[in-house]
């Protein structure tokens, strides 16, 4: 598992040159699942300037205008290169490159030129935000924890279903808490919010498909099994949460985020009420020194 959760996040990198497309779909229901409100957005993902930068498409099915397009991209562009930047800059300092391993070559001092287009190669060294949107359970290695519990296929492949019973997965009594306790200064808030996450952690559970060869996490899912320890129950009685993510061999050897799905539900005094959230990546393409987007018309 330490090997699993060392490589979950490499193989964006394995490719220098790929797109996709994005659905984004968010729909709420409340009694009798009558749909209270809903939302559909379409994206597709290029590489510009070495990085991955999300091009809005549609929203509800009305297209993005060119100029809107634009902007967002331009937007979208400046956020990426400021988080890749803070990646490797410390507080009050410019980012430096990254120290090469002392069992790989020396690389070159001098920086590549910035690609200009689709077909320019991958620069980004923090992770695009659609592969954070897939690993958005930062789970860490807890020893112990894990439990085997047999072989499955997904994709044609075979794969280890691997049970996690987190210890630390919502770590707030670690960290805050602990702080405040050595220094005295621990309020009423800050222990109910520890209790409750301690909680948490003894609800939950993570089950999670590895393919051995690799160490590739291909799919995992979260469920907390009982809400009735929260707070304020007699009020807001919360009645599900589950998550869960796929990934798929969108290249040969190269796994990367399938899809997303999040389901949240409630009861209160006049029903039930219940959001779910879902994201599928699809249409990878290896892209091409000839290669070119057509988004509504043929600009690239």
């Amino acid at each position: 598992m330490r090997q699993v959760l060392a490589s979950r996040d490499e193989n964006w990198k394995k490719l220098q040159q790929y797109i996709l497309e994005e659905s984004e779909r968010i729909d709420v229901r409340g009694p009798s699942a009558a749909p209270i409100w809903g939302e559909r957005r379409e994206y597709s993902w290029f590489i510009r300037d070495g990085f991955f930068v999300r091009s809005p498409i549609s929203v509800n099915g009305v297209a993005i205008s060119e100029a809107e397009r634009r902007t967002a991209e331009d937007d979208y562009l400046r956020h990426a290169k400021a988080r890749d930047k803070a990646r490797t800059a410390g507080p009050g300092r410019a980012a430096e490159p990254p120290t090469a391993s002392p069992l790989e070559p020396p690389q070159a001092t001098t920086p590549p030129v910035p690609p200009t287009d689709v077909s320019g190669l991958l620069a980004e060294r923090r992770a695009p935000e659609f592969i954070e949107a897939a690993y958005f359970l930062r789970f860490r290695f807890d020893e112990g924890t894990y439990a085997f519990v047999g072989h499955e296929a997904i994709d044609g492949e075979d794969v280890l279903r691997i049970e996690y019973y987190p210890a630390h997965l919502f770590s707030h009594e670690t960290n805050k808490q602990a702080r405040s306790r050595q220094n005295g200064t621990e309020t009423r808030d800050e222990d109910l919010e520890a209790a409750v996450e301690r909680m948490m952690n003894k609800v939950s559970l993570v089950t999670l498909w590895v393919e051995p060869k690799t160490h590739q996490i291909v799919k995992y899912t979260f469920d907390n099994v009982n809400f009735d320890f929260l707070p304020a129950a007699w009020l807001v009685r919360v009645t599900d949460g589950r998550a869960s993510m796929t990934m798929s061999q969108a290249f040969k050897n190269v796994w990367l985020p399938k899809n997303v799905d999040m389901v949240f539900g409630a009861m209160i005094a006049i029903g039930s009420f219940d959001a779910r959230y879902h994201l599928d990546f699809h249409d990878y393409k290896e892209a091409t020194t000839t290669g070119r987007i057509k988004l509504g018309e043929d600009r690239r």
